[in-house]
């Protein structure tokens, strides 16, 4: 902080009061404060001079400026030679006034001032008052510095009566303005006596007609309260309704569909065992085929519900949404036949998005059978992904946080849907199409994979006017990822004696893993929860791999038994086996290093090849 000297001078007799206010009104003046500032400097300083000669016997008064740069504050500084305050806090809380009862003390030119700084010690007092200038003054001090000096020492021989004078006539026309005021006052109180009066009279008459309300609020209270209470009966009976309608709904299409499924199984394996008991093995591949085809489609049944319910396993990576698209453009246009047309749009500068590919493509064939299905006599397919920035609004109404997002759109020129149908859309198991051309699952499936991907699925339709369905995905800052070479068919590769623990409540997923690791030449130990599998763990026993369930009954899963096991025993690898995306799993972002996620329903090849993988089989 930067200070420019103006005038010192010092205080040892009344004349000396009377100059330091003249000069600090003048300075104030050659600064550019206006008149009423000019009064408050003179009158702060005053008072402050005042003092430091009454109570004190004299002392110096300092006059600059200060800023860092450039002028910014007029800084006046007065030093007394006195004993000091000794109760500082006492004076400035208002209880002191200046014993000629002719100023305001230090509380009122504190009042005065922009800042006020007070220090005191047994040698004396040094009050600092502080006022900013007046915008538009000069940039640089010198300049500022030589007009004050020059128009000052103009001043040195004037009469210093001339400023009591010119405060004296200022003083009265204020009491002349008071005394206007005063009278203004008077006036208006009179008429607020006759506005009062007419006010209280009117409260009387509100008084009474709140009384009549009163009554009637009495009785009409109760009778909204009633209707309130009936409406919200009603509304909670219409939700449990709506709720029981849904599960019907779902729970029959399901046993529907699993019950086909499964009649397909058991009825291959009666067969299978009935040919083995009769010696007849010429034809038993086509029951153990027919047993597998009708698992793997059940398997497809659950993985739809998953994905309706957002808990199917992901495998999300950095993908570019419209190359995926044009690689499967083939793919689609043999599948929807010769007489749609099928469209792509999109270009350069597209963003790339994190999902699973695998899942979105599925989603994509699934939106691109129902545009099919929609356009019995033929017409266009368009497929198109753009970028898309959705603000505020947009984002609430697609239920979305606000943000950069790639859109995929799939929209056909077919018979388009009624608002009935459109308001059931994404429900589970419910289709327009006849019995058995359609599950019900393929847009309730899209709708939970965009929604478990961060996304949202939306669908805009009339009858007559075709469908559009969009996708939402949101932005991934970086670029697609690598494609991953295509896996190898696991050949060959036996253990060498490591020992591979498994944890499932499922007995005979335990059977039959252990049946495979055994013949592999792998140790096998079993438990059926996770309190067996922690005592196996808090032995001496040699255990290379950890396989276990996410869901286990006892009251630990899967990921804290495995993490309970890598304290004891840091270097081993876990494979964990689900039905589904366990929150205890898929919350924490990603997947250590040091695990596996393998989806049931499973085939026994996949958990063998995945074994050998982690154990560095060859």
């Amino acid at each position: 902080m930067t200070t420019w000297s103006i005038l010192t001078t010092p205080i040892e007799r009344e004349p000396d009061v009377i100059a330091v206010r003249q000069r600090a009104r003048r300075i104030a003046q050659l600064l550019g404060f206006e008149v009423q500032d000019q009064t408050r400097i003179a009158t702060a300083v005053s008072e402050i001079t005042r003092n430091a000669l009454g109570y004190a016997g004299g002392g110096l008064a300092e006059f600059s400026l200060s800023g860092p740069d450039v002028p910014q504050r007029l800084l006046i500084r007065i030093t007394d030679r006195g004993p000091g305050i000794a109760d500082l806090d006492h004076v400035l809380s208002g209880a002191f006034e200046s014993r000629t009862g002719m100023g305001l003390g230090l509380v009122g030119a504190r009042r005065l001032m922009d800042d006020f700084d007070v220090a005191t010690a047994p040698g004396g007092t040094v009050v600092t008052l502080h006022k900013r200038l007046p915008k538009g003054r000069p940039a640089t001090a010198p300049p500022m510095l030589a007009e004050i000096a020059r128009k000052l020492a103009a001043d040195a021989a004037a009469d210093p009566m001339v400023e009591l004078r010119t405060q004296n006539r200022e003083l009265v026309q204020s009491l002349a303005e008071l005394k206007g005021r005063q009278d203004e006052v008077l006036r208006l109180n009179e008429e607020l006596e006759t506005t009062n009066k007419g006010v209280v009279a009117l409260y009387a008459e509100l008084d009474r007609r709140a009384g009549e309300l009163a009554a009637l609020n009495e009785t009409l209270e109760e009778r909204v309260r009633a209707a309130v209470a009936e409406r919200a009966q009603a509304e909670e009976a219409l939700r449990q309704s709506s709720k029981m309608e849904a599960v019907g709904q779902l729970t029959g299409g399901l046993a529907h569909d699993f019950n086909n499924l499964l009649t397909g199984i058991t009825g291959s394996l009666e067969l299978l065992q009935t040919r083995v008991s009769q010696g007849r093995m010429d034809e038993l591949d086509r029951y153990v085929t027919a047993a597998q085809g009708a698992a793997r489609r059940a398997a497809a049944l659950t993985h739809r519900l998953l994905a309706f319910s957002r808990r199917q396993t992901l495998d999300p990576k950095p993908t570019e949404i419209y190359a995926l698209v044009g690689g499967m453009a083939d793919l689609i246009r043999r599948t929807v036949g010769p007489e749609i047309t099928l469209e792509l749009l999109g270009g350069g500068g597209l963003w790339t998005t994190l999902v699973d590919a695998n899942q979105l493509e599925n989603a994509l064939l699934n939106l691109c059978i129902n545009a099919r299905d929609a356009m019995p006599d033929g017409g266009r397919l368009t497929v198109q992904v753009a970028n898309a920035r959705l603000d505020g609004a947009a984002a609430r109404a697609q239920g979305l946080e606000p943000g950069p997002y790639v859109e995929l759109a799939v929209r056909d020129t077919g018979t388009g849907m009624r608002p009935d149908v459109l308001a059931h859309a994404f429900d589970p198991f419910f289709t327009t199409k006849p019995i058995g051309l359609g599950t019900g699952l393929g847009l309730s499936m899209v709708y939970g994979f965009a929604r478990q991907s961060g996304g949202q699925a939306s669908i805009v339709s009339a009858p007559g006017q075709g469908t559009s369905v969009m996708l939402h995905l949101p932005r991934h800052l970086g670029g697609a990822a690598a494609e991953a070479a295509p896996e190898e068919p696991a050949t060959g590769g036996a253990g060498r004696g490591e020992t591979v623990l498994v944890i499932d409540d499922e007995p005979t997923i335990r059977m039959l893993a252990s049946e495979v690791l055994g013949e592999l030449g792998y140790t096998v130990i079993e438990a059926g929860d996770g309190a067996s599998g922690l005592q196996v763990l808090g032995s001496q026993r040699r255990i290379d791999l950890l396989i276990t369930d996410v869901g286990l009954p006892g009251g630990m899963n899967g990921r804290q038994i495995a993490d309970a096991a890598r304290e004891q025993r840091p270097g081993l690898q876990v494979l964990f086996i689900t039905g589904y995306a366990e929150n205890v799993l898929t919350g924490r972002d990603e997947v250590s290093p040091w695990m596996r996620v393998l989806t049931k329903p499973f085939g026994m090849q996949a958990l063998a090849r995945l074994v050998r993988e982690m154990l560095g089989g060859e």
